[in-house]
């Protein structure tokens, strides 16, 4: 059920892509986004509000959607999750809207070799404190350390936030079948913010990605 979940918000993403261009809103990108979900035979609820955060307003990580108009040269994170048979999705993506700048590119690539590091070492056995340091420190070594202000990853379930917690600060280990969240961001204020964000399935040699579809290198819209 969680893979399902996983596969139905990527269908949302998919459909949503063609509107996410200046001029719109944030609000009626989310509700879009919500449209299309309900519309799907399976999908009763979402996971959680969806989360579509543009320009400065990227700069927050947990932000909430606002009447803003996105723009050109605008960072657009969008968060989304669905709840298929009582289990939950939850998948980030983050676009530019034209050509970015030199500077978000240098946080985009941060964010993207983070969190493929954090994917590469995510394994039954690794702690959530050596797997979040795992990101961690490359966005650290880039310069940004500072702006990496949540952690790493969580865990998902019948809830969008389960335990382990994947942070500097947690005492678990991850074990094989479960399933986490790997989700490094940068967050700067006043310019914007970048999130990249998977589910995995925790196996003994390592993990399997279930949102797959969306790329995760730096689109321009």
């Amino acid at each position: 059920m969680l893979r399902r979940a996983a596969k139905t918000t990527e269908k949302v993403f998919v459909r949503v892509l063609p509107f996410i261009k200046a001029g719109i809103t944030e609000r009626q990108l989310a509700d879009r986004m919500t449209e299309y979900a309900l519309e799907l035979a399976d999908v009763a609820e979402l996971a959680f509000p969806p989360i579509v955060a543009s320009g400065p307003n990227s700069a927050g990580p947990h932000a909430e959607v606002t009447d803003r108009t996105l723009e050109t040269g605008d960072l657009v994170t969008v968060d989304f999750g669905v709840k298929l048979g009582g289990y939950a999705s939850d998948m980030t993506r983050t676009f530019i809207l034209g050509e970015p700048t030199e500077t978000q590119r240098k946080i985009y690539d941060s964010v993207y070799r983070a969190q493929a590091a954090g994917i590469a070492a995510a394994k039954a056995g690794i702690s959530c404190i050596a797997l979040d340091a795992v990101c961690r420190g490359i966005i650290e070594k880039d310069g940004y350390g500072e702006y990496f202000v949540h952690t790493t990853g969580h865990g998902v379930g019948t809830e969008v936030h389960e335990d382990p917690r994947i942070g500097k600060k947690s005492e678990a280990v991850l074990e094989a079948g479960m399933v986490v969240t790997i989700e490094p961001g940068i967050y700067i204020e006043g310019l914007g913010g970048v999130r990249i964000e998977d589910m995995v399935v925790i196996t003994d040699d390592g993990c399997k990605i279930l949102t797959t579809k969306i790329p995760k290198e730096l689109t321009s819209l």
